[in-house]
């Protein structure tokens, strides 16, 4: 076997097993600054917003039988002429919102 080609053998071999790893097996979660952009944009369909916040460390969170990574932010709007806090949990993976409560 001619060394050239057991060496391009290898790169290729090499270069697939990469690419392989980081499109299929490589674990993927949507940006919280993407999450807090949606969240705004629904927000701001209903009345204007004051202020936006959102923690881009994931947390593990826990109810019931779910057990999943996600973001914790908030929403600071203008409610029947009020300001009102709301808070949000969003699933990291997918970039949906679990809950969003008041505050």
């Amino acid at each position: 076997m001619n060394w050239k080609a057991f060496f391009a053998g290898t790169l290729a071999g090499a270069a697939a097993g990469h690419l392989v790893y980081h499109c299929l097996l490589n674990d993927k979660t949507v940006s919280g600054d993407v999450i807090l952009e949606r969240v705004k944009d629904a927000f701001k369909k209903e009345g204007p917003i004051e202020g936006s916040w959102i923690q881009l460390k994931k947390q593990h969170y826990k109810k019931y039988a779910i057990d999943t990574l996600v973001y914790h932010g908030g929403i600071t709007a203008i409610r029947e002429g009020e300001k009102k806090h709301f808070e949000f949990i969003a699933d990291a993976a997918t970039g949906t919102i679990i809950d969003i409560y008041l505050t």
